[in-house]
């Protein structure tokens, strides 16, 4: 079984590694990963983030079923990331090392449907 909607079977590799149903995990996951590992998922994601929000925003949260959640917390991880990447940059890895004082215990996003 596929764990993304068909439309986006070519992101499936990512899928395991990014598609984390809490902010805590989303940001451990920024963390522990590697600039590499951040690259590529940037890569595959910013073409077509867009494009996803607008196909997720025409159902109710409430109505996504399991496939269109994993797509949405790939793009809540895409947003971390992105931070990683545009914003921190080189720095990344240094901000990285403080990120564990500022420990994430629960965010808008956690919250049920």
């Amino acid at each position: 079984m596929s764990l993304l909607p068909a439309a986006y079977a070519d992101l499936e590799p990512f899928a395991a590694q990014w598609s984390l149903p809490t902010a805590a995990e989303r940001a451990m996951q920024r963390s522990t990963s590697t600039k590499e590992e951040r690259q590529a998922f940037y890569d595959a994601m910013c073409p077509r983030a867009a494009a996803m929000l607008d196909e997720l925003d025409t159902k109710p949260l409430a109505e996504l079923d399991d496939q269109e959640k994993r797509l949405l917390d790939m793009l809540l991880a895409f947003s971390h990331v992105s931070l990683a990447i545009e914003i921190q940059g080189a720095d990344e890895e240094e901000h990285a090392k403080w990120r564990n004082r500022m420990v994430i215990t629960r965010a808008p996003a956690d919250l049920p449907n």
